[in-house]
Formats: structure tokens, sequence, C-alpha cells
């Protein structure tokens, strides 16, 4: 497999069923993402890493009208670039992710609605593959139940 997340600790991968990764304070409680071993609440550097989902609630969002700057540019250009849905989806441990979305039109997103993870291509690889990132698209539109 030539195709690898842009950074570890993101979600699982390979896998059908992909989830985010987070980290969790066995002192404090506290949630990150993504997954790290040191607490930003109480600063001890013994977090776990838990799975938080892939199912969430769209809680904001907004539509990207602009190309993006590096290190989160593609392979587009002024010419091809496509506006998109940019969102934070709150899951179910109670953090919020920031993340691009799948839906771009304004008249597709609410806040609230039930949204799933979704493991796309980002940029070509060293290896001849993809760099993989996530995304959330509705749910109702994702492939996965």
């Amino acid at each position: 497999m030539s195709d690898y997340p842009i950074h570890s600790n993101l979600f699982t991968w390979p896998t059908s069923n992909p989830v985010l990764l987070g980290g969790c304070c066995p002192h404090c409680g506290e949630i990150s993402f993504p997954a790290q071993s040191s607490c930003r609440n109480c600063s001890r550097n013994d977090s776990n890493v838990i799975e938080l989902g892939n199912k969430g609630l769209l809680w904001t969002w907004t539509i990207q009208s602009f190309l993006p700057k590096p290190p989160y540019m593609r392979d587009e250009t002024a010419e091809t670039f496509k506006p998109y849905g940019v969102g934070y989806v709150e899951m179910p441990a109670g953090i919020r992710i920031e993340s691009r979305l799948l839906i771009a039109d304004p008249n597709k997103l609410q806040i609230g609605m039930p949204m799933k993870l979704v493991i796309e291509k980002f940029s070509p690889n060293d290896q001849g593959g993809h760099n993989l990132c996530f995304a959330f698209d509705s749910l109702e539109n994702s492939q996965w139940t």
C-alpha cells in the first residue's frame, strides 16, 4: 500500500471503518486532537491514545472561497480552485474537530446535522501513492452506515 495518513495519530489506517484518534489524560481527563502524549491542561506527559469515533454533529461551519495557504494547499491553482466547506464537528466525547467538509453548498449545511468521517486523498507522496487526510460529509451522503 502506498497511501498513508498525512500524520500519525490522526485516524486509524488501514481499515474499512476508520475512526479519529485523540489523546486522553489519565490525571485530569482532558481530551485532545490529534492524539499527543502531553496534556495541554495539566502538562503531564502520559496521555493515552483513544478512539474518538467516526460520527459527530456539525457545530458550526463556513464556506472557504479562497485558495488555502501551505501546508494546506493541494495541487489546485487559482483557476481550478473550487470553494469548500470548513466546519467544527462535535464528537461524542465532547471535543470539537476542525475539518474540511465535503459539502460546499451553504443550503445543504445546517448546525446540528449528523456528520460522518471520510478519508480522502490529499496530495501525492514519494511512494507513488497519496497522503491521506480526513474530512466530514453528511451522514446521509456517506458510504458507511
